[in-house]
């Protein structure tokens, strides 16, 4: 019987996809969403990062520090249980690369950070949970968060606290502290009523860990750093924001890791996942309920509603 040489070169072309295919699958122990906390000059530094394949043998990923937002990370060098990386600076006030290292001890990442100045700081990571997403939610009664009055039920996060309520209005009329809630919750259902002065920075972290961008972005192009992004992670399909002059609002849902945020009406992140934790953070604990967090340390804010509606079980 005679074969085709075309048939053959087919042959063995499918069978070489095929075994790149499952190489391509065999997933690193390394591999994966980790929750991190890098040990900084006596402070615990909530990070984040991912590991994952490109192609068959490339490692690459992303990695979120204390502050700023998700970075790429172009190549992980890796060797059975140790990997290294570098990124370049995003916030930092230098122009090194930071340089890690890492090994992967049982379910534990662990291993060194050496930063823009030189120093060398340890680090520990643990699998980031899934967060298991609860179909066809109950919801409990509406919460006033603040009442109006006062600050009552929420605390400063420094020493200058620069938040005050005026006629109704909970405000920070200059850069300071972060304001944390002391309440904490799991899955809910969110209303705030807010002004951003023009020029003005500002967000909301869900849990203490997500930050949705409160910025005066009128008429610009959506961003994932801009108003109604999820910072660094999802990018809102239209831009949302109404003048700075205007009073504006956002209904946001998160059941585990998944959030829809409304914003002046109109649906701008519908069903998405949240990655993992953003620039900021309270904490990296992703496996726990959250207090709310208005991010005060950036510019002026002001918010008229701030209530929360938590998901119950029965």
């Amino acid at each position: 019987m005679k074969i085709s040489l075309k048939l053959v070169a087919c042959f063995f072309t499918i069978s070489a996809l095929g075994l790149s295919t499952v190489m391509a699958q065999q997933e690193n122990p390394i591999e994966g969403k980790w929750d991190m906390v890098i040990q900084k000059d006596g402070e615990e530094l909530p990070s984040w990062l991912e590991i994952k394949h490109s192609g068959v043998k490339t490692l690459v990923g992303y990695f979120v520090y204390a502050n700023g937002s998700a970075r790429p990370i172009s190549e992980i060098e890796h060797n059975n249980d140790t990997f290294s990386f570098t990124i370049p600076p995003q916030w930092e006030d230098a122009d090194t690369d930071l340089q890690f290292d890492g090994k992967i001890n049982g379910e534990t990442l662990e291993g060194t950070l050496v930063y823009t100045d030189g120093k060398t700081y340890d680090w520990a990571a643990t699998r980031a949970p899934k967060l298991a997403y609860t179909e066809n939610p109950k919801w409990g009664k509406p919460i006033q968060l603040f009442n109006g009055k006062n600050v009552e039920g929420w605390k400063p996060s420094g020493e200058k606290n620069q938040w005050m309520v005026e006629d109704g209005v909970l405000k920070s009329p200059e850069s300071g502290s972060n304001l944390i809630s002391e309440q904490e919750f799991e899955d809910f259902k969110l209303h705030v009523e807010f002004k951003v002065p023009e020029g003005s920075n500002s967000g909301i972290y869900l849990r203490g860990r997500y930050e949705v961008q409160i910025t005066d972005d009128y008429g610009s192009d959506p961003s994932n750093v801009l108003f109604g992004g999820v910072y660094g992670f999802l990018t809102p399909n239209e831009m949302a924001a109404n003048p700075a002059s205007d009073w504006q609002t956002y209904d946001i849902t998160l059941v585990g890791r998944r959030v829809t945020i409304v914003a002046n009406g109109k649906t701008i992140i519908n069903q998405q996942n949240i990655p993992g934790i953003t620039g900021g953070a309270i904490d990296s604990k992703e496996g726990e309920p959250g207090a709310f967090m208005i991010q005060g340390d950036h510019g002026p804010i002001s918010f008229r509603k701030f209530v929360v509606t938590p998901r119950v079980s029965k």
